[in-house]
């Protein structure tokens, strides 16, 4: 069992990061213990997973290393993402059963969104 994933951001881009992961993904913030808040970034939850984005100050995005996070509403939010101008890549059918896409994070890390074939 996973507790968390985390993904790595720029220094001072916590207000872009809760912009995304938030507003656009429709997650929750879950506070930090206050020992690693002084350290920046930020945590979230939602639909079964946690994600944490934790500082690195040389960042770059990972454009291969990603979370798959299952989705209900997989159509409505490729939609969402799209008409705010982040890619949407639709896979074919590698994974048997479940329809799956990617996308980017504000930052420029990958991250795929799957839900079973109904």
């Amino acid at each position: 069992m996973i507790h968390h994933v985390q993904l790595a951001c720029p220094r001072g881009s916590e207000e872009a990061s809760r912009a995304y992961y938030v507003g656009l993904l429709g997650m929750t913030e879950k506070a930090k213990p206050p020992v690693l808040a002084a350290r920046g970034g930020c945590w979230f939850t939602g639909y079964g997973a946690e994600l944490h984005l934790g500082v690195e100050d040389d960042f770059r995005p990972a454009r291969k290393a990603h979370p798959a996070l299952l989705r209900p509403d997989l159509d409505t939010l490729a939609a969402r993402l799209a008409a705010a101008g982040a890619p949407v890549i639709w896979g074919d059918d590698e994974l048997p059963g479940m329809r799956r896409f990617h996308t980017e994070d504000v930052h420029g890390n990958r991250l795929e969104f799957v839900a079973p074939v109904a």
